[in-house]
């Protein structure tokens, strides 16, 4: 009788030292989760941006391949394409004019600002050589850019050829 009155005040704490380390176990846990759901929405948001991009470029190679002969005049051509070595020179800002493919560029870009960013990071960039054509979409996704020791992160570009 002497022996199990000494071991139950032994064991008197233990249970609640069980408890609590259970608890902080969990909530590191819990933790984790909160991190691991907050990179997947950050994903997620980025994913859908690139989706967009695309989705944009289509758009505007449709409304050129619906005025083809001024495609390939080169009246949609917006910005350059850089040669071996430099950049390219992409469009920021709409271009103003009241013609039917100025209306199309005004349409593409507040469709660029309104999914991608309205930034002046938001570019877009039409070249047509021949028959090809190709059409850039940048934007500045701060979220996917990952690498912090730039001052300024690299935008994000999609780039979509055909052949109209």
């Amino acid at each position: 009788m002497y022996q199990s009155i000494i071991s139950r005040r032994r064991a008197r704490g233990v249970t609640l030292l069980e408890v609590l380390i259970s608890v902080l176990v969990l909530g590191v846990g819990l933790l984790g989760v909160a991190a691991m759901q907050a990179n997947a929405l950050k994903t997620n948001h980025s994913a859908l941006q690139r989706s967009q991009a695309v989705m944009l470029a289509y758009f505007m190679l449709d409304a050129m391949r619906a005025n083809r002969n001024a495609a390939l005049a080169g009246d949609y051509d917006l910005g350059t394409i850089g040669s071996a070595g430099s950049d390219d020179s992409p469009i920021c800002t709409a271009p103003s004019g009241s013609t039917h493919i100025t209306r199309d560029q005004a349409a593409w870009f507040a469709a660029m600002k309104d999914n991608l960013g309205d930034l002046n990071t938001t570019c877009g960039l039409i070249a047509c050589n021949a028959a090809r054509c190709t059409v850039k979409v940048m934007w500045d996704d701060e979220r996917a850019n990952l690498n912090l020791d730039q001052e300024t992160p690299e935008p994000q570009i999609i780039e979509v050829s055909t052949v109209l």
